[in-house]
């Protein structure tokens, strides 16, 4: 059958605006969020407090999955292999969306490929940590013990933040810690935590929870100046000139999620992180609310991608 010029034309114009049709009845079913990190991460309790406001403003349910594994790669390949519908979003971070392409030879995923970065959330610091019995009280008093006492003491990580941590505190401080893999920060913190491991840099509010319970002895954060959420604790630059290693959580969809629908989401996920109650429910009080939206965080997905590529050659951190 022959069709006319005319038919032709309508049927292109039908598919031109076929997926703005589809953004315009967005969402319509239940939204998922994928946790590429264990329950009780900083990562899930952002994912679970950003999730529960995400409820009320999209009219739809928000569900959180936890797919640890593989520094993440489980849950992002999970996202990037995903609808691209809006339907299946991931809570990344700058160890999946940034420092794993420099970690590993062959990820199971394309971080810059893959994914649409829709906002930035939350930033954050590590804190530097120890077993009780380390007879260590300070920054300068652990840095001596570890030069005095080598291969006495062991690191924890869990994460491309933990372990960059460890290895940028190694190099800058002239100690050799030893690295001790894990696949959950609550498990490896737990080790810290018995003294079958001696030293973590776990997310603060992670280390904060351990700390004030008496269970482990903070001794740092991550970040160039001492933060407003633990004033208490020193910056390790105080100790160790120059170190700064800050994090951050982020909400991405699948790369070929339509424009109007990523719109939709950075929208709602801007109104969401206005909230005060959820901004709270968030970071526990312990990390910073700090939006960027769509075309700035993007930008800076890219920046962080080259900084962490230098700091972990830097660090001299071979990929696995």
């Amino acid at each position: 059958m022959k069709l006319s010029r005319r038919s032709t034309l309508a049927g292109v114009a039908g598919l031109s605006v076929a997926p703005q049709a589809f953004a315009q009845t967005f969402p319509s079913k239940p939204i998922r969020i994928v946790v590429p990190f264990a329950a009780g991460s900083a990562t899930d309790l952002a994912a679970r407090g950003l999730g529960a406001k995400l409820q009320d403003i999209l009219k739809q349910p928000v569900v959180i999955e936890n797919k640890p594994g593989a520094s993440g790669q489980l849950g992002a390949q999970a996202v990037a292999t995903a609808p691209a519908d809006g339907y299946t979003l991931l809570m990344g971070t700058n160890t999946t969306n940034a420092a794993n392409l420099a970690l590993f030879k062959k990820l199971s995923y394309d971080p810059e490929r893959d994914f649409a970065p829709i906002m930035r959330c939350i930033t954050g610091v590590n804190v530097l940590v120890v077993n009780n019995e380390v007879p260590a009280k300070s920054l300068a008093e652990l840095i001596d013990y570890a030069k005095k006492n080598p291969g006495k003491l062991n690191y924890a990580e869990a994460s491309a933040s933990q372990r960059l941590s460890a290895e940028m505190f190694n190099q800058m401080a002239g100690v050799r810690i030893e690295r001790v893999p894990y696949k959950a920060s609550p498990q490896a913190l737990g080790d810290v935590v018995s003294g079958q491991v001696q030293v973590m840099f776990p997310d603060l509010p992670q280390g904060l929870g351990q700390i004030e319970a008496g269970r482990v002895r903070g001794l740092g954060t991550t970040g160039l100046k001492r933060t407003t959420v633990a004033p208490e604790l020193p910056a390790i630059a105080e100790a160790v000139p120059g170190y700064s290693l800050v994090y951050w959580l982020a909400v991405f969809a699948p790369a070929a999620t339509p424009a109007a629908i990523q719109k939709t989401l950075a929208d709602a996920v801007a109104e969401a992180l206005k909230d005060p109650a959820t901004g709270k429910a968030m970071t526990q009080g312990r990390m910073e609310i700090s939006p960027l939206p769509l075309g700035e965080f993007a930008a800076y997905v890219k920046s962080q991608t080259e900084w962490w590529g230098k700091a972990i050659k830097a660090a001299g951190i071979e990929p696995e």
